[in-house]
């Protein structure tokens, strides 16, 4: 039984909140299994494989936590974006794994290693589509901060493929990466329920710039993650980033360091095709001074996001509730890599 307060682990605060955010995350769940049902049979086979084997399902609460500052009878707008969102993630993902060529997602096979990549990426696309069929519900500034949001998401992974140009900064260019590919979704989650529950441009900005905060925060803690938990944390393999030469931040901090002339041989060699060596660099990297770095980048993060929580404005009926809801997701990111 899950602890009173808590939904998916996480503390929201008093009981009568968490339930009201407890049923509008079941109104959620069940607007994305009717989205990816829909349509042609083979398709929504491949459309629910990765919405109905889990996940922590992060934009859709923080979405949902941010709508409790409006009105009860706004909170059907949110839950639209909040579901919209949550598709618009799903279908990054299967485009992500084909790219990536990975084997695993959630803890199941990815789709592209059942179906292929053709079909994988056809799902893809479908649920780009049904989640801007639920968008266009929401209005023409609603489908045009999604339609921002897409151009954010295909230039991070664009940058990533490229890599850093010319001269450059490479923690710089990482950076640049997560935000577009990870905190932007999360920067739109806000503005969206911000934009539902009629919330004035102010508060629009506020609850975006935090949710961009948390996305840089906890795409640098799963990249920690990556290194430093088994393939049952994350629901991937270990060392998936060295395997494909990717340097995330805690590679490009170990880079920086003096000492450490092993691992900056491995980081430096590219793509690491050997699983002795991927160990080896693994056990490295989880006790090297990239890796702390790394981990204060993220608390760092956390406290910017958790100073900008307290600037919301208290003038809603439950702000106070909804600040406690948020750092509790904000905590979340930093408590992932102690």
């Amino acid at each position: 039984m899950a602890e009173q307060g808590t939904i998916g682990g996480f503390f929201l605060g008093s009981d009568a909140f968490t339930e009201s955010v407890r049923a509008s995350l079941d109104r959620v769940e069940s607007i994305i299994i009717a989205e990816v049902e829909s349509g042609i049979e083979a398709m929504a086979a491949v459309a629910e494989h990765l919405a109905k084997a889990g996940g922590k399902r992060f934009r859709p609460m923080f979405t949902v936590v941010a709508g409790q500052l409006g009105a009860d009878e706004r909170r059907g707008d949110v839950e639209i974006a909040a579901s919209a969102l949550e598709l618009i993630h799903l279908a990054t993902l299967y485009h992500d794994d084909v790219m990536d060529e990975a084997t695993m997602r959630r803890g199941v096979p990815s789709a592209n290693v059942q179906w292929g990549n053709q079909i994988a990426i056809l799902a893809g696309d479908y649920l780009f589509a049904r989640a801007c069929g639920l968008i266009a519900k929401l209005g023409s500034e609603a489908t045009s901060i999604v339609a921002q949001t897409f151009g954010e998401l295909v230039t991070g992974q664009l940058q990533e493929v490229l890599g850093a140009q010319g001269e450059r900064d490479k923690i710089e260019h990482y950076l640049t990466v997560i935000f577009g590919k990870t905190a932007s979704l999360l920067g739109a989650c806000g503005r969206l329920a911000g934009l539902a529950i009629r919330a004035d441009r102010q508060v629009q900005d506020q609850l975006a710039v935090i949710g961009e905060l948390v996305g840089m925060a906890f795409q640098i803690a799963d990249d920690i993650i990556d290194i430093g938990s088994g393939s049952a944390d994350s629901g991937k393999t270990p060392g998936t980033d060295l395997r494909e030469g990717v340097l995330t931040l805690p590679m490009l901090y170990a880079l920086e360091a003096q000492g450490e002339d092993r691992l900056n041989e491995i980081l430096s060699s590219g793509p690491v095709a050997d699983e002795a060596v991927v160990a080896e660099a693994l056990g490295l990297l989880a006790v090297s001074s990239g890796m702390a770095r790394a981990k204060e980048k993220v608390a760092d993060y956390a406290r910017r996001a958790d100073e900008e929580i307290g600037k919301l404005p208290d003038s809603f009926e439950r702000a106070a509730e909804v600040k406690t809801a948020l750092r509790a997701l904000v905590r979340a990111a930093v408590d992932r890599v102690r």
